[in-house]
Parts: C-alpha cells; sequence; structure tokens
C-alpha cells in the first residue's frame, strides 16, 4: 500500500514564536515602564515634599541622629553648658568653625571672629532661621549675645571635597552620571528655593568663583546637597525696585555674570556708587560651571552634558533678562534625567521591536 505523506505545518511554527517572543518582549517592555514610573514618582514626591524640616518639627526646634523626639533650638545657658568644642576645623573672614560634641552626638559650632562682621553673622543666623528646610543645614541653637551659631555635622564636608570622597572604597560605587547628576539637581532645586524662598528673592553672594561656592555647601552621608552658609543672602525685591551689589569691590574674571562685572571699561576707575546693581540671575550664570563640576568625569557623564546643553547655553546668555529661571533649569534637568534613566533601563528596545 502506498504511505499517505504526514504534512506537518512546519513553516507556522517561527511565525508563532516570533508572535509569543513579540507578546513577551512588549509585556516586559510594559513591566519596565511601569516600574519607571513608580520609581520616578517616588523619586518626584521626595523631591516635591514640603520644603519644612524633613524631620518634621515645628518651627524653633530640631530632631538629632536617632532621637524621636524634637528638642527646642538650644539656648546660650545649654551651649555653655552642654556642648563641648574638639577642634578648629575651619575659619574663614567672619567665624571660626569647631568640631564639638552635644550628649555624644558630633555637631558644629561656629563663632565670630571679627567683630567688624557682626552684622554679617547676624544676618547669617536670621537667614538660617528664617530658611529652615530640607535643602538648608540644620540649626540645632544659638547664641546672639556670644555670636555663637550651633549646626548639624556632616563629616563628608563642603562640596569641595566631592571627588577626593568618591575615590574613597565605601563610596565608589556613587561615583557614577546618575548620582553626579542627582548632586546636580539638588544644587539647582537649592538656588530655586532662594529665589523663591518665604522671605522673597534671594541671591546667593558669595559665589565669585568656583571654589567659593563649593564651599557653601555641605555634602550629607546619603549624598544630598545643603546650603551651609548664609551670611551674604541680600533681597531683590523688583516691585520696590530693589535690586542688589555683590560686595562693595570690583568683580572680575569669567566666573561672575557679566552684569557683576565693571561695565565702564579700565579707563575708567572703578567706583561703587557708579556700579549698576543685578538681579538673582546672577545665579543662574554660574549654574553650568557648577554642574560641570559636579558631573565630573565618569562613563555617561559627557551624554549628560550633551542633554544639557541648550540650557546650559541659555543659562550662559549676556542679557539676564534672556536666561531661564530657577525653576526652568530644574525642570529641565529632572526630564534628563527621566529621559537617561528610560534608556538605561531599555537599551535598545526600539531596534528589538
Amino acid at each position: 500500500m502506498e504511505k499517505k505523506p504526514h504534512f506537518v505545518r512546519r513553516e507556522f511554527l517561527p511565525r508563532e514564536v516570533s508572535s509569543i517572543s513579540l507578546a513577551l518582549l512588549l509585556v516586559a517592555v510594559l513591566l519596565l515602564n511601569v516600574l519607571l514610573y513608580l520609581y520616578l514618582n517616588k523619586f518626584y514626591n521626595s523631591l516635591e515634599h514640603t520644603e519644612m524640616d524633613p524631620s518634621l518639627c515645628p518651627f524653633g526646634h530640631f530632631k538629632l541622629g536617632s532621637v524621636k523626639n524634637c528638642s527646642p533650638w538650644l539656648s546660650c545657658e545649654a551651649i555653655n553648658r552642654e556642648v563641648r568644642k574638639l577642634k578648629c576645623v575651619g575659619e574663614g573672614a567672619v567665624k571660626k568653625v569647631f568640631l564639638s560634641e552635644w550628649k555624644e552626638n558630633k555637631v558644629v559650632l561656629s563663632q565670630l571672629t571679627n567683630s567688624e562682621l557682626k552684622e554679617d553673622f547676624l544676618h547669617g543666623l536670621k537667614m538660617l532661621k528664617a530658611l529652615q528646610s530640607k535643602h538648608v543645614v540644620r540649626l540645632l541653637g544659638y547664641c546672639e549675645q556670644q555670636f555663637t551659631i550651633l549646626t548639624e555635622y556632616h563629616p563628608l564636608g563642603s562640596l569641595r571635597g566631592l571627588n577626593e570622597t568618591l575615590h574613597i572604597p565605601k563610596y565608589k560605587s556613587m561615583n557614577t552620571w546618575h548620582h553626579r547628576l542627582m548632586l546636580a539637581i539638588d544644587y539647582v532645586s537649592v538656588i530655586r528655593y532662594l529665589h523663591s524662598s518665604p522671605l522673597g528673592t534671594l541671591v546667593m553672594c558669595d559665589s565669585n568663583d568656583l571654589d567659593k561656592v563649593l564651599s557653601q555647601y555641605l555634602l550629607t552621608s546619603d549624598f544630598h546637597i545643603l546650603v551651609n552658609d548664609l551670611d551674604a543672602l541680600p533681597l531683590v525685591n523688583r516691585s520696590a525696585g530693589r535690586l542688589v551689589k555683590c560686595g562693595h569691590r570690583e568683580l572680575q574674571g569669567e566666573f561672575v555674570a557679566p552684569e557683576q562685572r565693571w561695565p565702564y571699561g579700565e579707563d575708567v576707575p572703578f567706583k561703587d556708587d557708579l556700579m549698576p546693581p543685578y538681579d538673582e540671575k546672577t545665579d543662574i550664570w554660574k549654574i553650568p560651571d557648577v554642574s560641570n563640576f559636579l558631573l565630573g568625569h565618569v562613563e555617561g557623564s559627557d551624554i549628560v552634558r550633551l542633554h544639557l546643553f541648550d540650557i546650559h547655553a541659555a543659562c550662559k546668555k549676556k542679557d539676564p533678562v534672556e536666561r531661564p529661571s530657577a525653576r526652568e533649569v530644574l525642570d529641565t534637568y529632572r526630564k534628563v534625567l527621566t529621559l537617561l534613566i528610560r534608556e538605561a533601563a531599555m537599551p535598545g528596545t526600539r531596534e528589538m521591536l
């Protein structure tokens, strides 16, 4: 008998397998998008949460370490009785800074060193009290009579030591474009907060060069940025026609904004009363230079710079009116982070589809 041939539809298997693979790929992409959405939603919620003190203590109080209860700011008497100086860790034109101890906690004690600058010192204290938030170093107490301020201690110190810190084995895992961009976002968040603070629009005047800017900020152990020095924060009040000038001396160099430089040429001697005032857009001019330092030179940082090129070019507009606001810069930084995280989470997805 003639055997009947067995027909097997093998030509349909690849198509079925391809359809299944495509479906699985689409499910995987969907899941990745959901996870990415949840991560970014949590991230932005943490960025946008209330500007009040993160420990949720009422004004005039603080939490420190693992203590659950809020304590009132320490008074002159409490500081003299309970705070013990350990060593001097820094000295500037206005104050001397001591690493100190309070109830087994490391703290920072700042004391005025130049009586001629006591108004600057008291202005810094006023700003520190009024601006307590997640962006500002935590105030623990003060004594106006003795020109003393007590704040939280951050062992990683100022931003000047960022690159050295990231070479310590414990922190090498943080030396990525992602963590560095997060620091840049933190920095711009501080500028945005100062420009829309409870007191009004404040200008960061202690910022005549990169090193000076970096010295004004602290790096926390969980890799966030806090502004630490608030001695020079003049107020812009446009409705009252009030602009600012950062000091009474001539400012030079490419780091400061064009409107901060003497506009009448070398042939005309500098005179403070002839120097035109300016506004908070001087801070915007400096953002690209500070961010360039924060981004460093790690794998992926050049890609971040490429994505930030347009906003940084806008920050460097000669006319301050044409520069973006700190809010616009911050929004752009966040969009770039979102885009790059999505691309990192799903590399080559378009090609696969």
